[in-house]
């Protein structure tokens, strides 16, 4: 038996397919050797052919998975960088920004982008859009559109004496919700089941929605005629609010270059698949968070609850938020591991939207910087875990 295992290449050629490729051949020449060494140290423990196939097998099942888990990171990587890349084809300068709306996606989330007219909020969310293979509806929202311009209806058919059903726009991967805040609240509220539970019920039939599933809102905080504000219930069901800013004079610059004769919306490709979001999705989610990590967490959440300068803290829904919103950072970063930076990083774009502020202590149209203010005093003052 000791000269069986001794014997290495002629396991390698009884144990190895022809057809096998060049890379299974050196897992497995690799594991004729360990066992040949496994053999002579304890030769008790080797006691005939089906043993050694077995050791062989288990060996190159251990060697693959080793040689694959970073192939699979590296492919992730890779992959969120041509995301990225191709939608700052189109968004000059707002790297951050591009990279938190990728958040939102990888996370399974929704997202709300405020800001002033003319900024890039709608085309930020069609260059999402068209750089995934994914099916996309744009609702434009007004104040006459009704909730079943939205999530669809029955109509009735002469030919069959019978109900037709007809989906709305919410039936695709990716929905633009266009100046969201300008529709009525019964309209608002039709996409709140589909945000929550993805999908939607009507005439007591649930329907499922596609996946994956996102809502990139759009809205104008700067002008209130005509517009119906979003209700806390519907600002929780956003993952993250993001503000797209100013761009500074060498974008700008750069932005009236790249549109003086085309625009390059026109010309972005998709570059992931459903497969491929789906993939990365799943890996978002495992993510390691380390239990530090999670009190730091929760020491930020339990101190908006307790703040007298606050009237409502984070819901359960929002802490949920901020930890998948951490691991999905985390994936796009290239690590398999959440960091307190991660945390620190999406705390205002996750939380700020969902608090309310004390009346008595701010102004009605300064609340959304007060929170901001609010979180920031409470991140100086909760400790860093090391």
């Amino acid at each position: 038996m000791h000269a069986f295992c001794n014997r290495r290449e002629n396991i390698y050629e009884n144990f190895h397919p022809v057809s096998t490729s060049e890379e299974t051949r050196g897992i497995l020449f690799l594991s004729c050797r360990r066992a040949a060494k496994f053999c002579r140290m304890d030769l008790s423990r080797c006691d005939g052919k089906t043993i050694m196939r077995d050791w062989i097998v288990n060996e190159t099942e251990t060697t693959t998975q080793q040689q694959t888990a970073p192939r699979e990171e590296f492919n992730a990587r890779e992959k969120i960088s041509r995301l990225q890349a191709a939608i700052e084809t189109v968004i000059k300068g707002k790297s951050e920004t591009v990279k938190f709306a990728l958040v939102a996606l990888l996370a399974k989330g929704h997202l709300l982008i405020e800001d002033v007219p003319g900024i890039g909020k709608t085309t930020l969310a069609n260059a999402l859009a068209r750089s995934l293979d994914l099916s996309f509806q744009r609702i434009q929202f007004t104040s006459d559109l009704l909730p079943s311009d939205v999530i669809g209806l029955s109509i009735f058919n002469q030919q069959t004496s019978d109900f037709d059903w007809k989906p709305g726009p919410i039936f695709a991967n990716i929905v633009l919700a266009d100046e969201i805040n300008r529709a009525t609240p019964k309209t608002q509220s039709a996409l709140l089941e589909a945000m929550s539970e993805e999908q939607i019920t009507i005439e007591g039939a649930s329907r499922k929605l596609p996946q994956p599933f996102i809502v990139v809102a759009t809205q104008n905080p700067a002008e209130h005629h005509g517009t119906y504000p979003l209700p806390e219930s519907q600002l929780d069901r956003f993952m993250l609010r993001l503000h797209v800013g100013y761009p500074n004079k060498a974008d700008e610059r750069e932005i009236l270059r790249d549109r003086e004769r085309i625009n390059p919306l026109e010309f972005v490709r998709a570059v992931m698949t459903e497969k491929d979001i789906l993939d990365l999705q799943r890996q978002a989610a495992k993510v390691r968070v380390d239990d530090a990590l999670v009190d730091y967490l929760l020491n930020i959440v339990g101190q908006t609850r307790s703040s007298d300068a606050l009237e409502l803290g984070i819901s359960p829904r929002g802490t949920l938020a901020l930890f998948r919103s951490a691991q999905a950072l985390a994936l796009i970063e290239g690590r398999e591991y959440c960091i307190a930076d991660d945390i620190k990083r999406l705390v205002m774009p996750v939380f700020a939207h969902r608090l309310i502020v004390n009346t008595r202590n701010t102004n009605p149209k300064r609340r959304s910087f007060e929170a901001e203010q609010v979180l920031h005093d409470i991140l100086q003052k909760t400790s860093v875990p090391i």
